[in-house]
């Protein structure tokens, strides 16, 4: 969609003071200029249909192959003689080692794995731009080794530590200099999120969104777009084109006011009106969608408020149990470490194999590495209930072996059911798969971090519960307003990645 620049600035504006007047506002809120980016599709470079066959055209000319080999066979990287752990002759990077699991939640209290060690912080940043009033996000088309369909939608920059400090000998990292603060912009959001806590121990990413001012020059890389928040919204409703660190960023923004006094009901009505009268607006308009917005945005009593979700947090963390150790990679009981895989004795959860990439578009041409490959495909998925006239989500408080603080607060659901018997499937597993008491709000493919997973790409689910669905849950389970998960995401490590993942597709 596309209208002259004037009728634009025009429109900005209006709406931007009819949307400080519903959802009562302070002026010039970062989270209102967030907001109308996510109503709109409207973008003078690149429609999204453009953004579409962008991707595809890279998929069909840029060179990008990614061939299984041994593990014995990768350049760069060996077995430890001593504790056979796999890593990288430069120390950098990341290392395949074993870990030891004790723990007091669910129905195996002990075991061991292997894990990704992967101690650096890494780099996730998105820069930001208002052009004619309406804010965009530069996002880069990146080739994973892992992708199913190679390039997908990445931060501006998303660089392990090792990357950027180019251990590899390879071409420095574009836009680097926006999040060290070298080059001037106004921090938006900065926050150290957790990685997937069943693959990584203790793995985190920085998660940071500039602003650059609104006549900086930028030069635009070859692989690079200015696109809306709506245009990427729609996008992610695509099986696997928005990828997992794009989407983890994503979910940080908080499209709402930030309040210090309580502010009066948001009036539905008003709200709908207010949108439906701006051409910015992607239309059509739905019930439930206006009800999320309210969700995210309202001061109206939820469930629970915000200290006493946290003093049931510190409950259930206080009865839980997770005790983990480093170990070789040769201590793994049940795994089978062999010159090809690494791989679980009965083929479940998953296994660790070898890849050699081919790139035009990275910052080296050829690499070796170890991935991990899932044995299954999972699913992930949000129930949402309307309790008192306020959208909640249902969110489980999940151990994971890698965890850096016990629970880390998931989707309801979040497994891999192949891993399970059918008599033994997690909690509401049963109603994400045939849904009985609730509608699908949306249904789709995403793919995990292609860098370190091999074609994983997991069922991403959101259901609507409807009056019969129970409000009372099991334990570790609480329903949470959409305003309260924002607030969350303020703070590291609460929210986990998967949950962070759902969470930016609304």
């Amino acid at each position: 969609m596309r209208l002259a620049d004037l009728d634009v600035r025009r429109e900005v504006a209006k709406l931007h003071r009819d949307l400080e007047r519903v959802l009562m506002a302070p002026e010039e809120s970062p989270g209102i200029d967030f907001l109308i980016s996510s109503l709109t599709e409207v973008n003078p470079f690149n429609t999204t249909e453009e953004i579409i066959a962008w991707l595809d055209d890279l998929r069909r000319s840029e060179p990008f192959s990614v061939t299984q080999i041994p593990l014995s066979d990768l350049r760069q990287w060996h077995f430890d003689p001593e504790t056979g752990d796999l890593v990288h002759a430069t120390g950098g990077f990341f290392a395949i080692c074993g870990l030891e699991v004790h723990t007091s939640v669910g129905p195996v209290p002990e075991w061991t794995q292997p894990i990704i060690l992967q101690p650096q912080i890494g780099l996730l940043g998105i820069i930001t731009k208002r052009i004619n009033g309406i804010l965009y996000l530069l996002m880069q088309a990146k080739a994973e080794p892992g992708n199913l369909n190679a390039f997908q939608l990445a931060p501006t920059v998303q660089a392990t530590r090792s990357n950027y400090l180019r251990r590899h000998g390879g071409k420095s990292v574009r836009y680097l200099e926006y999040f060290l603060d070298d080059e001037p912009a106004r921090v938006l959001f900065d926050q150290h999120q957790s990685e997937q806590g069943a693959r990584f121990y203790r793995k985190r990413n920085r998660n940071i969104i500039v602003q650059v001012a609104d006549d900086a020059e930028i030069e635009m890389g070859r692989n690079y777009r200015w696109m809306t928040l709506g245009q990427l919204k729609r996008l992610m409703l695509r099986d696997n084109a928005v990828n997992m660190d794009a989407r983890s960023v994503i979910s940080t923004i908080c499209c709402c006011p930030e309040r210090i006094e309580p502010a009066p009901p948001i009036h539905g009505g008003n709200l709908r009106d207010c949108l439906e009268t701006s051409p910015l607006v992607r239309k059509p308009l739905n019930a439930l969608w206006i009800k999320l917005l309210i969700s995210a945005c309202s001061d109206e009593k939820p469930r629970h408020s915000m200290s006493e979700l946290l003093r049931m947090i510190s409950r259930d963390k206080f009865q839980s149990e997770l005790e983990t150790r480093l170990i070789s990679l040769n201590q793994v009981r049940d795994w089978t470490v062999s010159p090809m895989t690494i791989s679980h004795n009965r083929d479940l959860y998953f296994s660790v194999i070898g890849v050699r990439v081919e790139s035009s578009s990275r910052e080296v041409s050829s690499w070796d590495q170890p991935i991990i490959k899932q044995q299954h495909a999972g699913i992930v998925g949000f129930m949402m209930r309307e309790i008192d006239g306020l959208i909640h989500f249902l969110v489980q408080l999940k151990l994971e072996s890698g965890n850096i603080d016990l629970l880390g607060m998931a989707p309801t659901v979040q497994c891999i059911t192949g891993s399970y018997e059918v008599g033994d499937l997690p909690p509401y597993v049963g109603e994400m798969l045939k849904p009985a008491q609730s509608a699908v709000v949306f249904d789709t493919m995403q793919s995990e971090e292609g860098g370190r997973f091999f074609h994983e790409s997991n069922r991403n689910l959101m259901l609507l519960g409807d009056e019969t669905f129970l409000i009372e849950a099991p334990p570790r389970y609480h329903w949470i307003s959409l305003r309260q998960l924002k607030q969350f995401l303020a703070f590291n490590n609460y929210l986990n990645v998967e949950a962070r993942s759902l969470l930016a597709i609304i």
